[in-house]
């Protein structure tokens, strides 16, 4: 009879804050702009903070504001600030951009204590492992904010070029040069 009871009164409560919470969300819904969701959907969305904004959602709707120019997001590069300046229908002077260089966060086995100092830092959860064991970085997932290296005590992180393979290859675009009359 009291397991009834007990069972009874708890699928009330649940009932109740479940039409609670469903009319909240229906009369209390804060309305954001649609260029800043569209500007946070451009953004890489690591919240890593290389821009000086402690996410994208910030940063995006700083960027709506006019606070900050279009180019910056440094993982994002040229390419983003490209688009971010199509959409906000702006002119953009990439003179300043500098192309992110590709690296990943290494680490190196012989000195890595397992502190677990790296992981809680990244941003990507890029980098795997438990207390007092090895760690290692997918490398997928790296965004080269070099966090991990900053908080790192013996050192064993440090970041490396990506090396080139069949998933990552990219065609430079030529150069273009004239010799004589003929544009190679």
């Amino acid at each position: 009879m009291y397991v009834l009871s007990a069972i009874f009164s708890l699928t009330l409560l649940g009932l109740f804050l479940g039409l609670l919470l469903g009319i909240a969300a229906r009369y209390l819904k804060v309305e954001s702009s649609p260029i800043v969701d569209e500007l946070e959907a451009l953004l890489p969305g690591s919240q890593c903070g290389q821009c000086g904004y402690p996410g994208c959602r910030p940063a995006a709707e700083a960027l709506a504001e006019g606070l900050v120019p279009a180019t910056m997001c440094p993982p994002g590069g040229s390419a983003l600030a490209e688009q971010i300046a199509t959409l906000l229908g702006i002119d953009l002077d990439l003179s300043e951009v500098k192309e992110p260089d590709l690296l990943v966060a290494r680490v190196s086995e012989a000195t890595c204590t397992g502190c677990t100092r790296c992981f809680k830092v990244c941003p990507t959860d890029a980098i795997v492992g438990a207390p007092k064991q090895i760690h290692a970085v997918v490398a997928d997932a790296c965004i080269a904010c070099k966090k991990c290296v900053e908080v790192c005590p013996t050192e064993c992180l440090q970041m490396h070029p990506v090396e080139i393979t069949l998933r990552n290859w990219r065609w430079n675009k030529p150069i273009l040069t004239e010799v004589g009359n003929i544009s190679c």
